[in-house]
């Protein structure tokens, strides 16, 4: 063979490799194999999809909910993750282009963002808060170490540790569910202690053997100025026990006990001495705490040097220190006369039996005259002793009431 024909065909045998090779590239390129071109893939590849978050960074300041935008297109799918798993709620406007949070970015917190719209792109994004300089707490009742079944005038009664000034902002927060729609509202007043405190009170008493559970989402809530966040939720539920009620009246010095509207105990009491300091507290009022056997002193309570002993059955009516419980060197004046130093006093066989019956969130309720008037209502559960209206008033959010 000629050294012209051998140099034409070489030529062509490498044209055909050459071919060959383009096209094995141009297909493994579009399916993403090896020996492509880094233009091939890119041109195959779909675009980025482009978000902006409103929290951005490593020292992102707490408090405030997350929105996720979206430069094109709609959202399918859009999450929100802290560093344990907990997802923060939240809703895709109705254009499909931004996502809010139903909650605050809680402090001191990872978060992850993973968003995809309807074109199955994908993006994410990652952003941490700082954390509190002051924590708000909560002390709840009936929390869940004193829960389980309560009275029939047993408010829901939260007391925070700091200063509340955002009264509407936690109140939105606080959820109140219960097995048969019962009606109620928050109030927010003073604490006996002087703490910011709000109660959840039915409008009218609680049916025997309602169920009722309490939600508060406030983790990432900020209280105001003096405050600082919550960095929790917290939560609590309880059964509402028999429909008891006490009634003490100051003319006939007796106790009536009822029972789902019964009359079961007529019991003779003294109360406290009419005038004075001495008086006992009317109106309504909430059996709040079975305390047992205590140490009364006078002097706790601003009563001087009256009195300093150990008394049986004492159950709690108000914070400033007035019991019902057993008083047997009052004996000869049970039923006769109110001599006490303002708690309602009674045998012990009476006492007894009353103690082992009676529910925390029972009413209580001072009738006749000789007292020394309504406790303040942070002074125990006093709320029972406002109209609807007034109590109502009392919520933050305008006195829309809530079924719980």
């Amino acid at each position: 063979m000629s050294r012209t024909r051998r140099t034409a065909r070489q030529a062509a045998v490498a044209g055909a490799a050459l071919l060959a090779a383009a096209l094995t590239a141009s297909c493994s390129g579009g399916a993403g194999g090896s020996g492509g071109s880094g233009d091939a893939k890119g041109e195959m590849k779909k675009k980025d999809m482009a978000i902006s978050v409103n929290l951005t960074g490593e020292q992102v300041k707490a408090g405030e909910p997350v929105k996720v935008s979206l430069a094109e297109g709609k959202f399918s799918l859009v999450k929100v993750v802290d560093g344990k798993g907990g997802e923060l709620p939240g809703q895709i406007a109705a254009d499909g282009r931004t996502w809010t949070s139903e909650r605050n970015a809680a402090p001191g917190t990872d978060y992850k963002v993973e968003a995809q719209n309807t074109d199955s792109q994908s993006a994410t994004a990652q952003f941490k808060t700082t954390a509190a300089d002051k924590v708000n707490k909560v002390t709840i009742v009936p929390g869940k170490a004193s829960g389980g079944t309560v009275g029939i005038a047993q408010p829901i009664s939260l007391v925070f540790d700091n200063p509340v000034k955002n009264k509407a902002e936690v109140e939105k927060q606080l959820k109140v569910t219960t097995s048969n729609g019962t009606e109620g509202s928050w109030g927010w007043f003073k604490d006996y202690t002087g703490a910011d405190r709000v109660d959840w009170r039915p409008k009218e008493f609680w049916k025997s053997g309602t169920d009722v559970k309490v939600q508060m989402n406030l983790n990432g809530v900020d209280s105001g100025p003096g405050g600082g966040y919550f960095v929790r939720d917290y939560n609590t539920e309880f059964k509402i026990g028999k429909d008891r009620r006490m009634t003490v009246d100051l003319d006939t010095k007796k106790m009536t006990v009822t029972e789902d509207g019964r009359t079961v105990k007529t019991i003779p009491v003294s109360a406290g001495t009419p005038g004075g300091k001495k008086a006992s507290w009317s109106g309504k009022m909430v059996l709040m705490t079975k305390e047992g056997t205590i140490r009364m002193d006078s002097q706790t309570v601003g009563l001087g040097d009256s009195y300093d002993k150990m008394v049986d059955y004492s159950m709690r009516v108000t914070w400033s220190g007035m019991y019902i419980h057993a008083a047997p060197w009052n004996a000869g004046v049970f039923g006769r006369a109110n001599t006490s130093s303002g708690c309602v006093g009674m045998s012990d066989a009476d006492a007894k039996a009353l103690f082992a019956e009676a529910q925390v969130g029972d009413l209580v309720e001072v009738t006749g005259d000789g007292s020394k008037g309504q406790a303040e209502i942070g002074n125990g559960y006093g709320e029972w002793n406002l109209t609807w209206e007034q109590w109502k008033a009392k919520s933050a959010l305008g006195g829309t009431p809530q079924n719980g």
